[in-house]
């Protein structure tokens, strides 16, 4: 056996590699022309691979990504091959969740608004401006302002995919009260959450009931372009659009069309179909646009989670056990 590195890791993590693999030989290579050599008689190989270096690997039986996503790192002939493939997912569901959740919490009290009346010294609570239509009853007060505001607990989040960051979502969204609804082409239920999750052709159903709704879907073959106009007119006017996936889910013209037209209420995007966004896109300009730069799953814990993975999955290949995080190579998850 022997594990082959590609490309070249620091001093302390190699170290630590090495320390785990045991007995078995560990080549950190400083260069492609080295690692497509070593890895001729290698059994595991960490980092980057091409298919020149698969093309010369006999012996090969284990590939480690770096990454959670695959679309750029799978090719045709890692699918074909005998080879067992890993990833890094399950590292950024907490993590994800909170990014999520900030979009949510942000729309519900209307912060992104406030936020730019405060840069102009605006005193000017959302709705006040159609205040004179206030009807007064018994109970109390409802107004317009208390419309705009919105209470968790009322409203439905639609989650698309529902792995380790969807799973989470959905706890989180359990926690404030809200009705949960879930589609995902694997998972049936997430136990005292969701009891039953549908099944991708429920999608429509999921977006006419939803007030959120969650992207937590990875690039796959299927997925490219999920969301285009036929789902923005499925989903209610009122609704919100949150995207922490993949930018090529969603249709970035359709989007912004809809978006345009009030066709829905807004969306919360940190991934796009073009990174970075241009800056001459209409997005960056749009009130019921909120934007970061794909940035949902940085966290300082997702370094030392990345780090343990790796270390158990090079301790299970030494040991001649089957890596956590295997993955469908045609389907890319």
């Amino acid at each position: 056996m022997k594990i082959v590195i590609h490309p070249l890791i620091d001093e302390v993590r190699f170290l630590k590699i090495r320390e785990a693999a045991g007995q078995v030989p560990v080549i950190n290579c400083t260069s492609i022309a080295l690692a497509i050599d070593e890895i001729h008689d290698a059994s595991g190989f960490i980092g980057k691979i091409t298919p020149e270096m698969l093309s010369n690997a006999r012996e090969l039986i284990w590939v480690q990504s770096p990454t959670a996503s695959l679309e750029h790192y799978i090719f045709p002939e890692l699918v074909e091959h005998p080879c067992q493939l890993s990833n890094m997912r399950g590292l950024f569901y907490d993590v994800i969740a909170d990014h999520v959740f900030s979009y949510i919490l942000c729309v519900a009290r209307n912060l992104h608004l406030y936020l730019c009346q405060q840069q102009k010294g605006e005193w000017a609570p959302i709705g006040a401006e159609q205040q004179s239509s206030t009807l007064f009853n018994s109970a109390g007060m409802k107004s317009r302002i208390d419309e705009r505001h919105l209470h968790l607990a009322d409203c439905t989040i639609g989650v698309v995919g529902v792995g380790s960051i969807g799973a989470e979502v959905c706890h989180r969204a359990k926690a404030f009260g809200m009705n949960i609804l879930g589609v995902d082409p694997i998972v049936n239920s997430l136990p005292e959450v969701l009891p039953i999750v549908w099944k991708l052709d429920r999608l429509p159903d999921l977006l006419e009931q939803s007030d959120f709704v969650v992207i937590a879907a990875p690039h796959t073959p299927e997925t490219i372009k999920l969301f285009s106009e036929q789902q923005f007119q499925q989903m209610k006017d009122s609704a919100w659009l949150i995207n922490i996936g993949r930018g090529v889910i969603v249709d970035l013209t359709d989007l912004t069309s809809a978006l345009q037209s009030k066709e829905i209420a807004g969306a919360a995007l940190d991934v796009f179909e073009e990174e970075p966004l241009p800056t001459e896109h209409p997005l960056w300009k749009m009130q019921n646009a909120i934007i970061t730069p794909h940035v949902a799953a940085a966290s300082p814990q997702v370094s030392e989670r990345h780090l343990e993975t790796l270390l158990e999955n090079v301790r299970l290949h030494a040991s001649e056990e089957t890596p956590l995080n295997i993955v469908n190579k045609e389907k890319w998850f």
